[in-house]
């Protein structure tokens, strides 16, 4: 049965982090998000735009997020009845990149149809095939490496299966060895965020000693080609993910053997729909899968539990606990890891949390309905 969407909510709410969080890039101290709900018959579906404040990972930023969502997607998606959620992307398919501002209201749309269905999210995008997540945690790059130590420390006491460290030059090979010193058989990877160039092929080499699971996106944020050269040089596996945003760059780097493992973000594909098909072509060519993270509020978080119910996300994501990032965050009950480094997949309809709307009334900057 169709179904209409009647009116859009825009908020943008500030969230201070507990902790910076630096990458090669620069530091994050709190997060501005843009959040979507859209409503049809008196039911709500929210998602979450995961762009960050600077247009630093890829050329989105909140500001960027919000004029794009809603003066270009929400006039496609308004008053237009839609069968299913899927479709919501090829409504939107002709706004070039931008992939953050679509997504989110393509999430918030999949999200309304499962508590239209009474469903929870992971079984209405064809998930829900085990009843928990393996969880790993991102951990940024630190003011000295025995800081460094000590949070992985806390982190590996907490359960976590897999850590993921921030490098960059000057922050890589020698804090690497100390970390391996201090944890020889942890699940350890490294994430570059780009910082590299072809010209660094003999320092990336030498990561090759550490017995890494992977190394994410070392080179350049849209290249796929060199990263063919840079594969054939390691015996560590590169995951990519900034260059990977369709299904189609996915085949591509598969075929050309540019990775052995691809970090799949909803935002920087653009929903569900397009996550969906990044993780059947891996899949169908053997190439693991694992769901990033963008610092997101509970909602996102929410949003990325249900992602990683599809089959092929067989390692541990940058899905944590709410509790490492904020004080308190807009969901309830906050999202919590077990001891065992695994989140429970909730199965109530929906992305299975209660929004807390009072306190998400405290952190809103600016808000518009759209009708």
């Amino acid at each position: 049965m169709g179904f209409q969407i009647e009116r859009i909510v825009l908020r943008q709410i500030r969230m201070p982090l507990l902790h910076f969080f630096e990458t090669s890039f620069g530091r994050t101290y709190e997060r501005h998000m843009v959040l979507i709900e859209v409503i049809s018959d008196g039911i709500s579906g929210w998602g979450e735009v995961t762009a960050g404040e600077n247009p630093f990972y890829n050329e989105e930023w909140t500001d960027s997020a919000w004029l794009i969502a809603r003066d270009y997607v929400a006039p496609r998606v308004l008053k237009h009845t839609f069968d299913s959620a899927s479709q919501v992307a090829d409504r939107t398919s002709h706004i070039r990149g931008h992939h953050m501002a679509t997504g989110g209201v393509e999430v918030a749309v999949w999200d309304l149809e499962a508590r239209r269905a009474g469903v929870p999210l992971a079984k209405q995008i064809g998930g829900a095939s085990r009843a928990e997540i393996a969880c790993g945690v991102s951990i940024g790059i630190q003011e000295s490496v025995p800081q460094l130590i000590k949070k992985i420390e806390t982190e590996v006491n907490a359960g976590y299966q897999r850590i993921k460290m921030k490098i960059k030059p000057g922050w890589d090979i020698d804090v690497i060895r100390e970390v391996r010193k201090n944890f020889p058989n942890i699940r350890l990877m490294a994430d570059a965020n780009s910082a590299y160039t072809l010209n660094d092929i003999d320092r990336l080499k030498c990561l090759d000693e550490f017995n890494l699971m992977m190394i994410e996106q070392p080179l350049a944020h849209d290249e796929i080609i060199d990263h063919v050269q840079l594969q054939a040089a390691l015996k560590t596996p590169i995951c990519l993910d900034e260059c990977i945003r369709s299904a189609h760059q996915a085949e591509q780097a598969i075929r050309m053997k540019a990775c052995g493992i691809i970090n799949i973000k909803l935002g920087r594909v653009g929903g569900f729909r397009e996550a969906k098909r990044v993780h059947d072509v891996a899949q169908q060519h053997g190439i693991p899968v694992w769901c990033g993270g963008m610092l997101e509020s509970g909602i996102g978080r929410a949003h990325n539990i249900a992602l990683s119910t599809l089959a092929n996300f067989v390692l541990p994501g940058d899905v944590s606990a709410s509790k490492r990032y904020w004080a308190r965050d807009i969901i309830s009950p906050a999202v919590e890891v077990s001891p065992q480094g695994t989140i429970t997949v909730p199965t109530k309809p929906g992305f299975g949390y209660d929004i807390d709307h009072d306190f998400l009334r405290s952190l809103i900057v600016r808000e518009e309905t759209l009708s």
